[in-house]
């Protein structure tokens, strides 16, 4: 089939390189125009632009995909089948009736469960016990589109948003291949999606990533974990900002104000929460690298001391 991809970062990126080990034809490559990145502030190609470049695929950078002159230079590609992965455009319902079978989105949820922009981190966030891959029909609506096939995976205990982008961009890409085949196949059907089950996974924020101890310390733990390695976790002492990297929920039970340490010992430093304890095993101080507690107590810092107080 003659494919045209669309997508930006890493996640698609790993799905664009599956399917260049298929026999599809892929003629087009639409991604984000560059963007400044870096000290140097320089305009760099995202990671699925790369991919196509090193496979000598035609890049398309569209600001919008709203003139006449950007959906003509998509139809003169007469694609079969669009693939969006992250892709970060709105796509008009004129874009989305282009190819011939239209547009297949690769969203990293179990949709319903998770529509929008932040759907890993948020089922990280939630205390979800599985995630997944499903490959969607786009409509003109937010992940609304009916579903056409899905991949699940557990999530781990110890799952970071990194960890479990990894795997799911992995199984995105298996995924999309598998149905391609079926499509090929004309076995490939839809199932409406249940908007009663439907939540808003809202982009993440810096903001969310401040730490209040009044919660209880498994979700506490969930975040830090849901955020790693991005957008972080983080907490006050006085004026210092200390960066919260991994972390573990303990069922001890405190008297002490919610945020107080009470422990600091060199497996880790005890946080009291609104409900339970919280221990941090790796934070980073201002100004260095992120280190264990081990290391830090091994530095002679004298901050996180029992009695001190994190807002």
């Amino acid at each position: 089939m003659r494919i045209v991809f669309a997508g930006t970062p890493d996640f698609a990126a790993t799905a664009l390189t599956a399917l260049l080990a298929t026999h599809h034809d892929i003629v087009g490559v639409y991604s984000q125009p560059d963007r400044p990145a870096g000290r140097g502030r320089k305009l760099m190609p995202s990671p699925v632009k790369k991919v196509a470049l090193e496979a000598d695929l035609p890049v398309f950078q569209p600001e919008n995909f709203r003139s006449p002159e950007s959906q003509q230079e998509l139809a003169m590609l007469n694609p079969d089948v669009m693939i969006v992965a992250a892709y970060g455009l709105i796509l008009p319902k004129t874009v989305l009736e282009i190819p011939a079978h239209g547009c297949l989105n690769i969203h990293a949820s179990l949709l319903p469960r998770w529509r929008g922009a932040a759907p890993i981190q948020r089922a990280i966030a939630a205390g979800d016990r599985e995630t997944g891959i499903t490959i969607m029909q786009m409509d003109k609506g937010l992940d609304t589109g009916a579903m056409l096939l899905k991949a699940i995976t557990p999530i781990h205990d110890d799952d970071t948003g990194g960890s479990l982008h990894d795997r799911l961009a992995t199984m995105g890409g298996e995924a999309i291949v598998k149905a391609l085949a079926l499509l090929e196949k004309g076995e490939l059907s839809g199932e409406a999606q249940n908007d009663d089950q439907a939540c808003y996974a809202h982009k993440l924020s810096k903001e969310e990533g401040h730490i209040d101890w009044h919660q209880d310390a498994t979700g506490i733990e969930r975040l830090v974990r849901a955020f790693n390695p991005w957008p972080g976790t983080y907490t006050d002492l006085d004026d210092q900002r200390i960066r919260i990297h991994e972390a573990c929920a303990l069922a001890d039970a405190s008297t002490e104000t919610p945020g107080t340490v009470i422990r600091r010992e060199r497996e880790g430093i005890d946080v009291a929460c609104g409900e339970g304890t919280l221990r941090i095993t790796r934070l980073q101080l201002p100004g260095a690298r992120a280190q264990s507690v081990n290391d830090l107590i091994n530095g002679g810092k004298q901050l996180l001391l029992p009695g001190q107080e994190l807002n």
